[in-house]
């Protein structure tokens, strides 16, 4: 799989899970660390820790492995560093607070496959 297919793989399973507002951000023209940006987030602590979990198992049967994690589910924002993909899942609260779409609004934003579009 490429990085686009990863980070699209990334955005379905996030949303098979009930993931809310999932943006997959092309930002490879703009950024020397990444070339994808995955943001979702949950409606509780337990949601936020189940979709990162859900994200780095489904992602390891298709040998792609975290690089590095950082966060707790308390903590309301969970980053998995997948090299050149980065998954943010968020609490609704921090996703609000840190608005990273706004960060990056001047990146492409990826058209997510249907089955990547329900919770939108």
């Amino acid at each position: 799989m490429n990085n686009k297919e990863i980070a699209l793989k990334t955005a379905a399973v996030l949303a098979e899970k009930k993931a809310r507002d999932v943006v997959v951000i092309d930002i490879a023209e703009r950024s020397s660390f990444a070339d994808y940006l995955v943001l979702a987030a949950g409606g509780s602590e337990r949601q936020v820790g189940t979709l990162a979990s859900e994200v780095m198992d489904r992602l390891a049967k298709e040998g792609v492995f975290a690089r590095n994690i950082e966060g707790k589910q308390t903590s309301g924002w969970i980053l998995i560093d997948y090299g050149d993909i980065i998954v943010n899942v968020f609490s609704e609260e921090q996703r609000s607070r840190y608005n990273i779409e706004k960060i990056w609004g001047d990146c492409s934003f990826l058209d997510l496959p249907e089955e990547a579009q329900g919770q939108q």
